[in-house]
């Protein structure tokens, strides 16, 4: 199944193939997410790559939550099938990089878009959790790889790595799962230590 999360009408149609498709949907894991087209300073990045960002990457996995979770409102859950939302995002929530202001931009308004949704459906049972994932060895990175090699060559990750979208996965398998019913709210860092503040 596909579609266009930044459009209002394909994630209704996407929604309703879903719930066609799989007579029900037990978890919402927001993992859509694109990088500028061209990386350019913020003194001279345009509006057009802003609202590309935003409109894809929190406007989309915000308003699919919004509808997902209207969903479930209405129709009970079983109780051997707990419901969970988790919301991908990045290192870029916390970490300042004036040559993609659009990406960090974004991405902390999904951490916070996480807290919302949390805080709104935790009396519902439905749990809602971030994933906060590091410098990941994916096409997006492609590009940069030559300079985060010699990043993490030099120490700036602790566990001395990549990480992979296999990691991500892993995480995510393990919130949706319930290994974790209480601790909705939640933020997973899947960043190799990453966010150690270390002297």
């Amino acid at each position: 199944l596909q579609g266009d999360i930044a459009d209002g009408v394909s994630r209704g149609a996407l929604l309703a193939s879903c719930l066609a498709a799989l007579c029900g949907i037990d978890a919402l894991v927001n993992n859509a997410g694109i990088a500028p087209t061209v990386r350019a300073d913020i003194c001279e990045a345009g509006e057009e790559s802003f609202d590309r960002l935003i409109a894809t990457n929190l406007k989309g996995p915000y308003f699919l939550t919004q509808a997902v979770a209207n969903h479930w409102l209405s129709t009970p859950a079983a109780a051997s099938k707990p419901r969970s939302v988790v919301f991908v995002t990045s290192i870029s929530v916390h970490t300042a990089s004036t040559g993609r202001g659009d990406y960090c931009v974004s991405k902390a308004g999904v951490a916070m878009a996480a807290q919302l949704w949390a805080s709104r459906l935790a009396g519902a049972g439905i749990n809602v959790y971030e994933v906060r994932p590091g410098i990941m060895k994916t096409d997006m990175t492609a590009g940069v790889s030559a300079k985060y090699d010699a990043l993490i060559a030099g120490g700036l990750v602790p566990q001395g790595r990549w990480g992979t979208p296999a990691d991500v996965g892993l995480a995510v398998q393990a919130l949706i799962g319930g290994a974790f019913p209480f601790s909705t709210g939640a933020v997973i860092d899947v960043d190799g230590g990453f966010q150690i503040r270390r002297l």
